[in-house]
């Protein structure tokens, strides 16, 4: 294997999330989330399903850190549901979920694997959706509140936190677009809960601080906005869709400021207060880049209510979801980020990457996804690139462990290493697992 530049620490892991893996949705104290909401609500999902078992890893979760033991993973990416540790979103805490995540932990330290614990992946208690959500400021403070009570608790153990999971589609899609939870349909008036997002993630950030915490991160999507044509009205197009989904939640919290969006109609923020962005632009020891595909865009029709329009691209291989297979964009990605940002950038770690192909046992019980191998190594390959033109990452983690439930399409994606029966529960790794497990061992030899 080719001598690559990264760092001899370069950390290998898998990622996962806690509404979509855990299961167990009313037992041991938790209490309903957005997501809880919105999947019992008919045509919400499709074919109706629900994460109420999900892959069972509340109780399942040592067999899964037994996989990743096999696997030779460094670090495990997971989030922590809210709704567990704090089921109303106010008041005390729940005994029994934050044991569970105890466990999780414990286990994973024993295994040799670092517990990197995001705070928030989409799960809101449903009591502060009630309250009014991410529209509301009172939100931000309510995260804040529980980073403190999950720090207290797991931070001499959990060394790595990630404050907030993509931002951006969680305003885009929760909120503007109503495709996910809880499924309101805002267009640029959810611009607000961009604001309050990244807000809390600054208070929480300040929390985890407090209580010690060593290594804060947060986690965005991130994809290049590729113009339709060269023409003038395109190129605009491109750079107004990348102010909405890279530079309105990166500036602010790495340059303190909100870029320009008079192109969103927006002249000034009221909903900007007193000591917001100084709040925000807490220093970070690490950006989470999360890359599936770039983002082909063209300019609006006259009657679009926004101003961009979002176009396929041509005659480029597709995954089961149609996302186009564009590894040279996490290369890009990685690369912009590192030339647009400069020393306000922090190391940069790809906290997800993956993609879904369906692709049932074989009569020996085998999985040969080799789409999926093949798109893993292009973007490994990808990311050395971007090392190579002075990217500094640290970490590359895979989307993800398990087949699991994915949002709004249910359990038709299927993104795992390793396969999930439905009906049973069984887990069986694929080739695509063995060929990330030979992949970390030959990158560890000199």
């Amino acid at each position: 294997m080719a001598a690559t530049p990264r760092l001899p620490d370069f950390a290998w892991g898998v990622a996962t999330s806690a509404f979509q893996i855990e299961g167990a949705t009313v037992e041991d104290g938790r209490g309903p989330s957005v997501w809880d909401t919105y999947t019992g609500t008919p045509g919400k999902i499709r074919d109706g399903h629900t994460a109420a078992t999900a892959c069972d890893h509340y109780h399942r979760y040592s067999e899964d850190i037994a996989l990743m033991r096999d696997l030779g993973i460094d670090v495990y990416r997971f989030s922590i549901g809210w709704p567990r540790v704090r089921p109303g979103g106010t008041g005390p805490a729940n005994g029994a979920g934050l044991d569970f995540y105890e466990r999780l932990v414990d286990g994973l330290l024993d295994a040799g694997i670092t517990p990197m614990a995001t705070l928030y992946h989409w799960d809101l208690p449903q009591p502060l959706e009630d309250a009014g959500g991410w529209l509301d400021r009172d939100t931000p403070h309510r995260l804040a509140e529980y980073a403190a009570i999950c720090a207290e608790r797991l931070g001499d153990r959990v060394r790595h936190w990630i404050t907030l999971n993509e931002p951006f589609e969680h305003m885009a899609l929760g909120y503007a677009l109503g495709q996910h939870a809880p499924g309101h349909t805002l267009l640029l008036d959810a611009l607000p809960v961009a604001h309050h997002q990244l807000l809390g993630h600054g208070l929480a950030t300040s929390a985890l601080r407090a209580a010690g915490a060593p290594h804060v991160m947060l986690t965005n999507s991130y994809t290049p906005a590729v113009p339709f044509t060269g023409n003038e009205n395109d190129l605009t197009a491109a750079e107004v869709y990348d102010v909405l989904h890279r530079r309105l939640f990166t500036d602010p919290v790495l340059l303190g400021r909100y870029p320009d969006l008079s192109a969103l109609g927006l002249e000034s923020l009221p909903f900007v207060k007193d000591g917001d962005l100084e709040a925000i632009a807490q220093p970070l020891d690490g950006l989470g880049v999360n890359y599936y595909n770039p983002t082909r865009v063209a300019a609006a029709p006259s009657e679009s209510p926004l101003p961009f329009e979002i176009v396929e691209f041509d005659h480029v291989k597709t995954t089961d979801f149609d996302w186009p297979v564009i590894p040279s964009g996490l290369t890009q990605t990685l690369v912009e980020l590192t030339e647009d940002y400069g020393t306000a950038l922090p190391p940069l770690w790809v906290t997800e990457n993956g993609c879904s192909y369906s692709v049932e046992p074989a009569a020996d019980g085998s999985i040969p996804d080799q789409d999926r191998i093949d798109y893993l190594a292009a973007h490994v390959k990808a990311v050395d690139n971007a090392i190579a033109q002075g990217a500094d990452v640290r970490g590359y983690l895979v989307w993800s462990l398990l087949d699991n439930f994915e949002w709004a399409e249910g359990y038709h994606q299927c993104f795992g290493l390793v396969h999930v029966d439905s009906e049973t529960q069984d887990r069986t790794p694929k080739a695509s697992f063995d060929w990330y497990r030979e992949h970390i061992v030959q990158s560890r030899r000199p």
